[in-house]
């Protein structure tokens, strides 16, 4: 059997791959703690799983439209308004099979063989595997912990070609859980904008990002440029990374080719849990995920607090997202063997940093704090007690 050459080209994705020799450990009987994936432990808002109970007691599930549910479509446009104060019609939003299937969409609609795309490096390796599926060319653009290892305007105008098409930004990020400051990404987009490029903007994390100092969360992208193309998902913020359910924000006159690519590549997202997803925007189940935002926030201090105890510095701390990205050049070991021997060894899934790019591919590791309290505080006991092996 002839294999393409884009499913030979394609990197595998390491944080599912640590996932593996995880769940190979645990076959064996050994307890794993799992600081590897980006999946809260929380699981759905309760009156999410009740909707979903509700809508799967026997009666038919027809297809949906492939835009998705107009209640939903209506329910993410008024969370726009009620929370970042954004005005966005219901006709541009377009309910996916998961954030990754909305990435699928949008790069299918923007993206033409020998497009250039400028990423962050480091980032989400999906989000630049699926552009190159569609034969752009990725230019990852180096950032540091100076730029909060986000892009800027001099990064992106030093990288910017004549075969720069489009602009893909992730903030928060994964897997720094940094953001891009309100005026940067406002430049970032102006500056695209003028080129006549498009803008993708990741926003995923977005509402598990701080709020201000006046309590308000901070502004999506859409405040700045509503002309780019934003990205969100029900798995991070609402706790269903099982569900597969997101969603996007186009501009009008992408939405014809959207439905068109949805129709053919995924017919719709499922139809049992855009009905439950609903429940998502009651004032209860908002209530449900902001507490979780304030446990997130907690987990995250703590595990600051227990790394630069272990002298594993993070040269940026997360504002958002539940990841830290932290340096693991002082312990000799570069970041694959660091992981592999903290899983062998310590019995503690992480994630290397050669997912995420070149520039930190070998000096930093991804912990996600998105397990529970319980796990995290037994594995940072894990690993320092692999630590003090190193040590000797």
């Amino acid at each position: 059997m002839r294999i393409s050459h884009r499913a030979q080209s394609i990197a595998p994705f390491y944080a599912m791959e640590f996932g593996k020799q995880a769940a190979a450990l645990e076959a064996q009987g050994h307890h794993v703690v799992k600081l590897s994936l980006g999946e809260p432990d929380f699981g759905a808002p309760p009156a999410v799983l009740a909707a979903m109970r509700e809508a799967m007691d026997g009666r038919p599930l027809s297809y949906t439209a492939a835009l998705g549910l107009p209640a939903l479509r209506q329910a993410v446009a008024d969370f726009y308004a009620d929370r970042h104060g954004v005005d966005v019609d219901p006709a541009r939003v377009v309910v996916t099979a998961g954030a990754s299937a909305a990435l699928v969409l949008a790069t299918a609609a923007l993206v033409d063989p020998g497009d250039e795309v400028l990423i962050a490096d480091p980032s989400y390796p999906c989000n630049r595997q699926i552009v190159e599926s569609f034969g752009a060319r990725v230019t990852l653009v180096p950032t540091t912990a100076a730029s909060r290892y986000q892009l800027d305007t001099a990064a992106v105008d030093a990288s910017w070609t004549d075969r720069t098409r489009g602009l893909m930004i992730a903030t928060p990020s994964n897997p720094t859980g940094t953001s891009v400051p309100a005026d940067e990404l406002a430049a970032l987009c102006a500056l695209a904008r003028e080129r006549e490029a498009w803008r993708l903007v990741d926003e995923i994390y977005l509402d598990l990002s701080d709020h201000g100092a006046e309590g308000a969360p901070p502004p999506t992208a859409l405040s700045h440029d509503p002309g780019a193309v934003v990205i969100n998902s029900f798995s991070k913020y609402f706790g269903m990374t099982g569900w597969r359910l997101g969603w996007c924000v186009v501009p009008e006159p992408l939405v014809p080719a959207l439905e068109r690519l949805a129709q053919n590549y995924f017919l719709c997202a499922s139809a049992p849990a855009q009905q439950a997803a609903l429940a998502c925007f009651t004032p209860e189940s908002l209530a449900v995920c902001e507490a979780r935002r304030a446990e997130f926030a907690e987990r995250r201090a703590l595990v600051l607090s227990a790394l630069a105890r272990l002298g594993l510095p993070v040269p940026v701390p997360p504002d958002g997202a539940f990841y830290v990205y932290f340096d693991v050049t002082g312990t000799g070991l570069t970041s694959w063997e660091f992981c592999a021997r903290a899983l062998r060894e310590a019995h503690v899934a992480l994630t290397p940093g050669r997912d995420f790019g070149h520039a930190t591919a070998e000096t930093h590791v991804r912990l996600s704090y998105a397990a529970s309290g319980e796990d995290l505080t037994e594995g940072i006991s894990r690993l320092e007690k692999f630590l003090t092996t190193l040590s000797r």
